[in-house]
């Protein structure tokens, strides 16, 4: 396996930077609400009994890997207790075949509603695996680098410094002693990255944009052989949504999809670039073998993601592995799993479901934008630790 040289950051300038860093990152990312919970029934769950958790199952099985490299004391998010808590179920659900999915989470779990505040319900979004062109040599319409993750990027996690602040990362350069910002999107655009490897080249920018956006894809290379491009790292800036650049230029609200932003990108030439530099935040990637065709790269859990049964969340609140029935219309109205997270995925009940690769998969996450409820599914012992959060009677 390759190795990346590493850099030396004295502990002094990671520390200040933290300290200094957590009053400005919570102003500029408030939670949208504060976290509710409420304990339920399974029989309250709207679409539990018509939904088929099988899928939801193997996904939990590949999370269960993960959650078994965790010390027992790591925490699951704010309220699902910590991976001991979490290593009978996971046992449980080793030995557990598809068709017995669902006696195996109404047996082992207690259903909570996850609300913010009074809000009830949020907002679900969609994404996918993009495919890209790409070429090992820069020729022709091949331009477009698409970057390893750059040897003088340091990432730290502010967790690590404040309690307060697990789940959160920020990342920069060490420049005369001092952790700087990394460059923009359009830095690195005008001027290149001297300490990235480039991975390869692609033939459209615009569709280079959408695999930041989305974090990881394929790559077809000129010779018919793929990839997939994963996520490696990120330059520690914010990500400022496409669309609402758009909507600030004119371009109506409504409607507004990954088909409809793609569109306008190429249609306007001589706009796009700028539009996309409005977004600062850029990521760099490795390139791994396919394997498994049928699943997606690994999140940020580090297993690979079931379409329709993987999850992005907010890790400032949930824990990545636990499982959560989404209530709504279709898609919902299913189990997912917590694998994943997301920039602009933040608060409660907000979620990004994962919808696989290609064209179709595109074509869903493109349009989704549903309302839906949120219910984490507990390991009963944690779910009973809630204070006065007990099981509700009656009911599977």
């Amino acid at each position: 396996m390759a190795r990346r040289k590493g850099v030396f950051v004295p502990a002094v300038v990671i520390l200040g930077l933290a300290v200094l860093a957590a009053g400005a990152w919570w102003y500029l990312h408030p939670v949208a609400g504060s976290l509710s919970l409420k304990p339920v029934r399974f029989a309250d769950l709207p679409g539990w009994s018509s939904s088929d958790p099988s899928a939801a199952l193997s996904a939990f099985q590949r999370s269960c890997t993960a959650l078994d490299k965790m010390p027992n004391d790591a925490e699951m998010g704010n309220y699902a207790g910590k991976a001991r808590d979490w290593r009978a179920v996971c046992t449980r659900a080793a030995q557990t075949t598809p068709h017995a999915a669902r006696s195996f989470f109404e047996s082992a779990f207690s259903p909570v509603e996850v609300s913010a505040g009074r809000v009830g319900q949020g907002r679900f979004t969609g994404y996918y695996e993009p495919q890209i062109a790409g070429s090992h040599t820069r020729h022709g319409a091949f331009q477009s680098p698409v970057y390893g993750r750059p040897e003088d990027l340091i990432s730290v996690d502010l967790g690590a410094f404040r309690p307060a602040l697990a789940g959160e990362k920020i990342a920069g350069r060490v420049e005369d002693g001092k952790l700087v910002p990394y460059a923009s999107r359009a830095e690195i655009g005008a001027k290149g990255l001297a300490h990235a490897p480039i991975l390869f080249y692609t033939n459209d920018p615009i569709q280079l944009f959408f695999l930041h956006i989305q974090g990881s894809g394929r790559v077809l290379f000129e010779n018919g052989s793929q990839a997939r491009v994963a996520y490696a790292s990120q330059n520690g800036q914010p990500y400022t949504a496409i669309g609402k650049t758009l909507i600030a230029q004119g371009v109506p609200k409504d409607g507004m999809s990954l088909q409809v932003i793609r569109a306008w990108l190429k249609s306007h030439p001589g706009e796009a670039e700028g539009v996309m530099n409005a977004d600062a935040s850029y990521v760099f990637f490795d390139l791994q073998p396919v394997g498994d065709a049928s699943l997606g790269a690994k999140g940020a859990e580090g297993v690979a993601l079931t379409p329709l049964a993987s999850l992005a969340v907010d890790p400032r609140l949930h824990g990545l592995g636990t499982p959560f029935f989404v209530a709504g219309p279709f898609p919902l109205g299913r189990l997912f799993v917590a694998q994943d997270i997301g920039g602009a995925i933040r608060g409660p009940v907000r979620g990004d479901v994962y919808f696989g690769y290609g064209a179709k998969a595109e074509a869903s996450a493109g349009t989704m934008n549903q309302m839906g409820r949120l219910y984490a599914l507990l390991p009963k012992a944690v779910a009973q630790r809630l204070g006065s959060l007990q099981p509700a009677e009656g009911g599977p």
